[in-house]
């Protein structure tokens, strides 16, 4: 199997330092580049072509939103997986709705931290259950969030979207509303298409801020 080529973007060098040791206990894993900031991050991204990118949001130069945005447009095969320790719901709904992949805090344990990795270079979008309670208790205190905005989604596109949004993948989605898993993906890129995005992790935070998903307890 190949190795998934990993860059980490985060101005502090004692958790660069601490994500490579960690990752490199991972064969699978191959560590192709560190960045300081957003601006380095997007030039060796181009260079070196990572797989996924575990970004830090708050650096110096170009912060990690910034840069998500840019690599949406020069390189949008690239996966980016937000990690913070910042407790900034705005910036992670931000950050999804940019094209991140997925979600983490800083303090993730070893093994969320590899599973999210690789679901982000399957293509796969891996959101923690809490960071989808976040999203939900962040959109509502927003105004102007209702489910309202936009194209309305069927009645069976929002089945589908509460499915991905508790973890489920396509093929368990299909199991769960007995269609077919060529079924399911015509829904979420009708999903897609309606809310603008192209990433089920965006989809979930837009879905989130308008309403379209139930309150978590």
């Amino acid at each position: 199997m190949a190795c998934i080529r990993i860059l980490i973007a985060d101005d502090h060098l004692i958790v660069r330092q601490g994500l490579r040791m960690i990752l490199e206990t991972e064969p699978e894993f191959e560590l192709v580049g560190e960045a300081a900031d957003g601006a380095e991050a997007v030039r060796l991204a181009a260079e070196r072509r990572p797989d996924v990118i575990l970004m830090d949001m708050r650096m110096p130069v170009m912060d990690g939103l910034s840069a998500i945005r840019r690599l949406q447009q020069e390189q949008p095969d690239t996966a980016v997986v937000i990690l913070t320790t910042y407790n900034e719901d705005e910036l992670m709904v931000q950050g999804l709705r940019a094209g991140a992949r997925g979600f983490l805090l800083k303090d993730t344990d070893r093994d969320t931290l590899f599973q999210t990795i690789r679901a982000a270079a399957r293509g796969e979008t891996l959101l923690r259950p809490e960071v989808v309670s976040r999203l939900l208790q962040h959109s509502a205190g927003q105004a102007g969030s209702g489910a309202g905005s936009g194209v309305p989604l069927t009645e069976r596109e929002i089945e589908v979207l509460e499915a991905a949004a508790s973890g489920a993948r396509s093929k368990e989605i299909a199991r769960q509303l007995g269609i077919s898993e060529r079924t399911v993906k015509a829904h979420l890129a009708s999903i897609y298409n309606k809310f603008g995005v192209d990433s089920r992790a965006a989809a979930i935070a837009v879905a989130a801020q308008r309403g379209y998903l139930p309150a978590r307890r």
